[in-house]
């Protein structure tokens, strides 16, 4: 059964994506990608929402020809098993190219709440 508290979270990454598809599909690169970064905290404890999330920003990195991007997420994509075999995700990372992929990050508050099970 799932908890009032992890639907709200699953409810949010959900929210994240659509806006992600939404600005994408409108042209809005970067605004797709914010979405995504809001995403890949919500969805970053679980494997399938995780590998989603790296393989949109993989999309993004391709359609506005930023390989640096590109180069960033294949390794992410790759790294992502790993992280789950091992229980070593770093907490907030935002999961873009140009932060460490391996750097916790400080965690927005609304977001924090949901995390937590405290949002309503």
């Amino acid at each position: 059964m799932i908890t009032n508290a992890r639907s709200r979270r699953i409810e949010a990454f959900k929210a994240a994506m659509a806006e992600a598809r939404m600005r994408s599909a409108a042209g809005d690169h970067a605004g797709a990608f914010a979405a995504l970064e809001r995403a890949h905290v919500l969805g970053q404890n679980n494997l399938v929402p995780h590998l989603h999330v790296h393989l949109r920003m993989l999309h993004i990195g391709v359609a506005s020809r930023d390989w640096r991007e590109v180069r960033g997420q294949v390794l992410r994509i790759l790294l992502v098993p790993l992280g789950h075999l091992s229980g070593r995700l770093p907490r907030g990372n935002t999961g873009g190219a140009s932060v460490s992929a391996v750097a916790p990050m400080p965690i927005p508050g609304d977001i924090e709440r949901l995390l937590d099970g405290r949002e309503s």
